[in-house]
């Protein structure tokens, strides 16, 4: 291989179909941190680094060829990957099979247990992921109902999928975790995602005064659930939400009604990463503020949660390959990643202390979208779990 040998990035990402969104952000962080993906230095030794991308369109039988594509034909030494209920597991799982390894994110870790193994707790070789838990979410929900007068009464909108099924579940799901806060959590049952009909839910909720929903729908189903409740006089304090609005629900529906719906909704929501989060990229310095201005002046989008993540990626696998022993051998940067305990731009990402040997947390503010003129702008109105992070405005029921 001579002293110059190069090593393969390969990233999975939904460039199109309906997870679209989600793969902009990656898509951008690779662009910008081109300058710094050259090559990398380890042991003394420099090493030509080339990214190799494949399309994921969105769906598990794709994401599974991409991964096949990059492992044979790209003989890429890691795989990055984000976004995607089914996608996401299909694309660890193809890792797994052919021995590569993979980081991931943007997944509660018992559901990437779950969807792979059926086990929460389950371990892999090659597959490492860092996000939050359900319990998390609870938990952070629960700071969110806290700052309403009174003991509101919760009535939850999930889904028939995998997601729903988790928030369910009597051991490691939402509801126990949020029971255990002393909060009554009414559930009228699954809906068949896409939505078409909340009225026996909304009749439900009427039923038991639930005056606070939370949900994990999609914007699409979400603004159908607030459109009927309007119909039917049912008007919740607040609405909290995770999955898709932690993106502004602009960005994630093309549907003009969609964002009517929605505009003065006042979701509640997680925030894993913001332009006011304290850390810096472990690659160029730069802080998430300067990363939120790069993309909002080269997209004319507005900053969006995930690239926060996105570039954690990068950061995760770049220290991966420039610390193992060998960067050209698949299994010793496995192993490395299990070890790894990296300062990255979404904060410290340690697997060496996470819930089980693949996973490292990230912990979660509670934040609100408030209207604006120019669209909803994400506000931080709890961090009881992130006092580093600033809150930047008051939390304000919807009613």
């Amino acid at each position: 291989m001579g002293d110059r040998a190069t090593v393969c990035i390969g990233v999975v990402a939904p460039l199109t179909g309906r997870l679209a969104p989600l793969g902009e952000p990656l898509s951008f962080v690779l662009r910008h941190l081109a300058p710094h993906l050259k090559e990398i230095r380890n042991a003394g030794r420099t090493f030509r680094v080339r990214v190799a991308v494949r399309d994921s369109r969105s769906e598990a039988r794709a994401a599974r060829q991409a991964v096949e594509e990059l492992a044979r034909d790209e003989r890429a030494a890691i795989v990055l990957t984000m976004a995607g209920t089914e996608v996401l597991p299909a694309v660890t799982d193809a890792c797994e099979q052919a021995g590569v390894p993979c980081v991931s994110t943007t997944f509660p870790w018992q559901a990437y247990g779950v969807a792979r193994s059926g086990d929460a707790e389950a371990s892999f070789d090659f597959t490492y992921h860092f996000a939050w838990g359900l319990d998390d979410i609870a938990h952070v929900f629960a700071d969110l109902w806290e700052q309403l007068p009174g003991q509101p009464t919760v009535g939850c909108l999930w889904n028939d999928g995998l997601q729903g099924r988790l928030l369910r579940d009597e051991r490691i799901g939402f509801a126990p975790a949020a029971a255990r806060r002393g909060h009554q959590v009414i559930d009228p049952g699954a809906y068949p995602e896409p939505a078409s009909d909340f009225t026996a839910h909304l009749n439900r909720m009427r039923q038991d005064r639930a005056d606070v929903v939370t949900s994990a729908a999609t914007a699409t189903d979400l603004a159908l659930f607030h459109l009927q409740a309007r119909e039917a006089g049912i008007r919740p304090r607040l609405v909290t939400c995770s999955r898709w609005l932690t993106y502004p629900h602009t960005e994630v529906a093309q549907s003009q009604q969609v964002h009517d719906e929605l505009a003065g909704s006042r979701v509640g929501t997680l925030v894993y990463w913001t332009p006011h989060h304290p850390y810096r990229s472990s690659l160029d310095g730069s802080s998430c503020t300067q990363l939120a201005q790069a993309y909002e002046q080269v997209t004319g989008k507005p900053w969006l949660q995930p690239l926060g993540l996105a570039h954690a990626l990068v950061e995760v696998a770049h220290h991966a390959l420039a610390t193992a022993p060998d960067p050209t051998d698949r299994p010793a940067i496995a192993n490395t990643l299990g070890k790894s305990r990296i300062n990255t731009i979404v904060g410290t990402l340690d697997w060496s202390a996470g819930p089980t040997p693949n996973i490292a947390l990230i912990p979660l503010a509670g934040g609100q979208w408030h209207p604006q003129p120019h669209g909803p702008r994400l506000e931080v109105v709890t961090n009881s779990r992130t006092p580093n992070v600033p809150v930047t405005a008051d939390l304000v029921p919807a009613y």
